[in-house]
């Protein structure tokens, strides 16, 4: 995949656009191609070597620490942990020809960091920590029905990734019970901006997008915490919340994900994969926000 195209999905999906001027340069493609891991296009399955010793590592120290004890959000966070620094990806599940089940290790845009922690973090839950099942509970997350049959079936929208995985009893929106506030908005970012997405170049695939936006927003009930409420809800977030910060962009719902990430000190702060260093803390997560001036608050769900 060109850095031009790239580039150009960086910063039009839902993937993770802006870090904040209180603990990031803006963003350059000359930054970008450089802390940016090359995506193969062949359509072949891609190659999993390191993701798989990175994969057997992970279990392997969760056995060591008896994660398995731990609340499924604070188990994310100490395989969070071992990530850090870990190169951002742009684009990781797209370019290529067919919709492959891609859960790489070895670098991640916000979006695929948080869902491969959670994925593991359910293996290692349910006694399962093998990497077969690690692929299938990465499948059956990011996929409207669970399963990856094409390009429009993947929950391209992480509004529509939090209700879906709700339905599954994979997590819980906690938003309202925090003191979030009603989120009306139209969600139609992906139809409103074809020439931003080239799988939308296929009739039947535009088509397929145009639908499932109409569904869902017919059936969008979510909540919000503005940005200068957020330190509000400190005392009621939990290690391993998964945020996904909500933006004013016209039809856009999310722009980043991470994870509520206590630290020592007290603070709250974001465990998250960034576009300037990889996976990073930001110390304080309404900072964070505010920093970023399309990032107008935070939805919170909780893995269950």
């Amino acid at each position: 995949m060109k850095l031009t195209i790239a580039s150009a999905i960086l910063v039009v999906l839902i993937g993770c656009i802006g870090q904040g001027s209180n603990d990031a340069e803006a963003f350059t493609p000359e930054r970008a191609e450089q802390a940016t891991l090359a995506v193969s296009a062949d359509p072949q399955f891609p190659k999993q070597d390191v993701t798989k010793r990175l994969f057997r590592e992970a279990m392997a120290f969760a056995a060591t620490e008896n994660l398995e004890s731990l609340p499924k959000g604070q188990i994310m966070v100490r395989l969070g942990e071992r990530f850090m620094g870990a190169p951002y990806l742009t684009g990781p599940l797209d370019g290529f020809e067919k919709e492959v089940v891609v859960a790489r290790l070895d670098g991640f845009d916000c979006f695929t960091y948080v869902e491969a922690l959670m994925a593991m973090a359910r293996g290692i839950a349910e006694g399962d920590t093998t990497w077969i099942g690690y692929m299938q509970r990465t499948e059956e997350q990011r996929y409207r029905s669970g399963r990856a049959t094409d390009y429009c079936a993947r929950l391209h929208y992480f509004t529509e990734w939090i209700v879906k995985n709700q339905h599954r009893e994979l997590v819980r929106d906690v938003t309202a019970l925090i003191g979030g506030r009603p989120y009306a908005k139209r969600i139609d970012y992906m139809s409103t901006h074809r020439t931003a997405y080239p799988s939308l170049v296929d009739e039947s695939t535009f088509a397929c997008i145009q639908e499932v936006e109409e569904a869902f927003n017919t059936e969008l009930d979510l909540h919000f915490i503005p940005q200068d409420r957020i330190a509000e809800a400190y005392d009621s977030l939990q290690a391993g919340d998964i945020v996904a910060t909500v933006t004013d962009i016209a039809g856009l719902d999310v722009t980043h994900t991470g994870l509520v990430y206590l630290g020592d000190d007290g603070s709250v702060g974001l465990l998250h994969a960034s576009t300037s260093g990889g996976v990073k803390v930001s110390p304080d997560l309404e900072r964070y926000v505010q920093g970023v001036r399309a990032q107008t608050g935070i939805l919170v769900a909780r893995p269950r």
